[in-house]
């Protein structure tokens, strides 16, 4: 346990109304997250993975139970938060340092410190002397850093990444996950992390919260006894790593197996 509690679920469930039925996204959701976590969150398609992020974010409201931020529950958007998901939603007419520079300008930042700030971010995730270049002549690791840059730029103290690096090969996938340990860590954010690769889920929590077929639930809170600051690289060859993954697969597989019948048809998104 990093901190203090940031976030808490209360017995929350949310449902949503599809072809004139109630559809039981989540139920019974109580956990408490703590400032300066890293928490990975894993389950089947469509258990309420994201509806979790969403909740936080102030994005809908549950339909029963109550989320609460730093003690005050969310009634409203989450401005402490920022999200980040699969798609980078990088502006292609605007080149590196002017798409980091999108939060700041909302914020009427003035444009000497707005400069002075988009500088500091791409020197921290590595993207000093491409300020100048456009999304379309970047590779996708550099593309995924700009974003990463843009959502800091908002200075959210909980980051809500959903499957950020999903798209992304083997060896960027790396990559990132050491920007995001190194940058969470030396910023002490938040960070609740959604992904379907097990081991993602280990390399990266502190935590790991694991769901049940829909209508989701926490079925398992699982400690990750690994150091905070990690050598992702290292990590791979670490007897420990391979056992703590070995054991998520043992407590998720049974999860990824079931079926949730009792509502076959997709969610609305």
């Amino acid at each position: 346990m990093s901190g203090q509690q940031i976030i808490g679920f209360e017995g929350v469930g949310r449902s949503f109304v599809h072809r004139d039925r109630e559809l039981v996204a989540t139920r019974d959701i109580t956990v408490s997250i703590h400032e300066g976590e890293i928490v990975t969150i894993v389950g089947p398609s469509g258990c309420g993975k994201t509806t979790m992020l969403n909740l936080v974010a102030g994005l809908m409201a549950p339909s029963r139970g109550t989320v609460t931020y730093r003690g005050e529950r969310v009634a409203a958007l989450n401005g402490r938060t920022g999200y980040m998901t699969q798609s980078d939603h990088l502006l292609p007419w605007r080149d590196v340092a002017s798409n980091i520079a999108v939060p700041l300008e909302i914020r009427g930042v003035p444009k000497a410190e707005r400069q002075r700030r988009v500088e500091a971010l791409m020197d921290l995730v590595g993207l000093a002397h491409f300020e100048t270049s456009y999304p379309a002549a970047l590779s996708g690791g550099m593309r995924k850093r700009t974003a990463l840059a843009r959502l800091l730029a908002y200075d959210p103290e909980t980051l809500l990444l959903d499957e950020p690096f999903a798209a992304l090969d083997a060896q960027l996938r790396l990559r990132m996950q050491t920007e995001l340990v190194r940058l969470s860590r030396r910023l002490n954010k938040t960070v609740l992390f959604v992904t379907h690769d097990l081991d993602e889920a280990v390399a990266l929590g502190d935590r790991c919260l694991v769901f049940s077929p829909r209508p989701g639930t926490i079925v398992r809170d699982v400690t990750i006894p690994l150091p905070r600051d990690r050598d992702m690289v290292a990590l791979r060859q670490d007897p420990e790593y391979r056992r703590l993954c070995g054991e998520l697969w043992e407590q998720v597989a049974p999860a990824l197996d079931a079926t949730a019948s009792e509502f076959p048809e997709p969610l609305p998104s």
